[in-house]
């Protein structure tokens, strides 16, 4: 009798443990899930900028466009197509950078994603073992009614001899 009470004891410890490593790992989760949104909005950010920097690559190559036709005033002509020629190379620069921002980001979030997948995967994993652990313990208490029973009845015949 004792042994199935520390049994029992045993498996609900055991399951009390599974619980809660189930409840970290739904934590971890969703802080995975909050990370996860926090990378798609600023993918979204940077996307938004990386379209606001390629009009401006757009509107600037019009304008030295422009500025070529104009050959009247030569010097005028000249360091508008320098200025403007630094300006694109710094919207490049602004470019490559904030592609380089996207890729990792992107990475990052590829990442986390398999991050994510992972503790999923555990979470079930877990919720399995409990799931487990609940029938063994459903199934213990089954065998300690019939066994209680069985002495009950057992106990009854003694009494009855």
């Amino acid at each position: 009798m004792d042994k199935i009470k520390e049994k029992l004891n045993s498996l609900r410890a055991e399951a009390d443990a599974a619980v809660d490593r189930a409840e970290a790992a739904e934590a971890k989760n969703k802080t995975y899930e909050q990370e996860l949104l926090q990378k798609e909005q600023e993918i979204a950010s940077l996307l938004h900028k990386n379209g606001l920097l390629e009009q401006d690559v757009e509107k600037l190559e019009s304008r030295i466009a422009e500025a070529k036709g104009f050959k009247d005033d030569e010097e005028t002509h000249r360091s508008t197509a320098e200025s403007l020629t630094r300006k694109i190379a710094l919207l490049e620069d602004e470019l490559d950078n904030a592609e380089k921002n996207l890729k990792e980001t992107t990475e990052k979030l590829r990442q986390v994603d398999i991050k994510a997948e992972h503790f999923e995967r555990q979470v079930q994993r877990v919720e399995q073992e409990r799931d487990a652990w609940e029938k063994k313990y459903e199934e213990a208490q089954d065998k300690l009614a019939t066994s209680k029973r069985e002495l009950e009845e057992l106990s009854q015949q003694l009494d009855s001899l």
